[in-house]
């Protein structure tokens, strides 16, 4: 098999999206005769938040985005979110065919029909999920690649004396950890030991007894570590044009480590749940039942979470899903 050149353009270094649906999965795909150049986003691939910055910031990233997608020498362009945000011109100056990867609404945020365009200039768009999947397939060929979890990396280990519900994310998700403190409080007043443990680049504001929460700062080397010790994982969020678009990565992650979940039923969530290792709830009664039973019930948990590593060994891990990228990498190239 002839050896695949491929120029991964990412919106940065940092980004999680970045890390998950393109860095991840390097290795695999040198293992299957796929050689990726990433190429991340110098500036930033957003704006700054002072309006006196924008300027020389989109002509410095504009530069620097053009310059390096046509100096890319390779047989296929994938490119994950658009390069530059709400911008669909650099993506013209492209000499090879495009992949346009997708793991979120973002035509929800579009202006002028960027996203339009570049899905327009694209042989196919990976799509994280079925309901994004849905909205680019007027516009070009779709495959279904959901984000994957290096099950390797993230699996089972020693849980905490302590019963530990976890919440993982970003300071900009927290807000959908608050929505369900009254059912958090109810917990915590049902399960007298029972802490509440969120990982995060920010600390918490919760309206919980503040002896009961604790923050680990989010980092590379702490993130596995503080799932594999708890006991059930969370993942709420509300049912929005927005969520839908979500690919459950937070959700698999605790289900990769063993650790049961429960979650908001909507969107690709539901698919993840019904595959088991998670329950669903949707309103604070709900939640309430699903902790305190799983925190009770310890054996029910603990099969559940075997039930939730056996779905992601078979669906979603990067073993599984690095050849399907490949393929679709090859068919895109072709």
């Amino acid at each position: 098999m002839s050896t695949l050149r491929v120029a991964a353009f990412t919106q940065g270094a940092q980004v999680p999206s970045a890390r998950f649906r393109v860095r991840q999965y390097l290795p695999a795909l040198r293992a299957l005769g796929c050689e990726v150049e990433e190429h991340p986003a110098r500036y930033g691939s957003y704006p700054p938040e002072s309006f006196w910055l924008r300027p020389p910031w989109l002509a410095a990233s504009l530069a620097e985005r053009s310059l390096a997608l046509m100096r890319a020498w390779s047989d296929v362009v994938l490119l994950q979110r658009e390069m530059i945000s709400t911008l669909a011109a650099p993506t013209a100056l492209s000499r090879s065919p495009l992949v346009f990867d997708v793991d979120d609404a973002i035509w929800l945020t579009q202006r002028r029909g960027a996203i339009d365009t570049i899905a327009r200039r694209s042989r196919a768009v990976l799509c994280g999920n079925a309901y994004i999947a849905e909205y680019f397939g007027p516009l070009a060929p779709v495959r279904i690649l959901p984000t994957g979890v290096d099950a390797a990396r993230w699996s089972p280990g020693a849980a905490d004396a302590q019963p530990t519900l976890v919440w993982s994310g970003s300071a900009s998700g927290l807000e959908y950890l608050r929505a369900i403190t009254p059912a958090l409080r109810a917990t915590l007043e049902a399960v007298e030991d029972v802490r509440v443990r969120v990982v995060c680049n920010a600390p918490p504001v919760l309206d919980l007894p503040p002896d009961r929460v604790q923050w680990v700062p989010w980092s590379r080397e702490a993130e596995v570590g503080a799932i594999q010790s708890a006991t059930v994982g969370l993942m709420p969020m509300p049912d929005t044009p927005w969520t839908r678009g979500k690919c459950s990565f937070k959700l698999l992650t605790y289900l990769a480590c063993g650790v049961p979940g429960v979650a908001s039923p909507f969107g690709m969530n539901a698919d993840v749940i019904k595959g088991g290792g998670a329950l669903g709830a949707a309103s604070a009664a709900q939640w309430t039942d699903a902790l305190v039973h799983l925190l009770r019930e310890r054996d029910a948990a603990q099969a559940l979470g075997r039930a939730g590593r056996a779905q992601v060994e078979a669906r979603y891990a990067v073993s599984v899903l690095a050849p399907q990228l490949a393929a679709h990498l090859r068919e895109a190239a072709a």
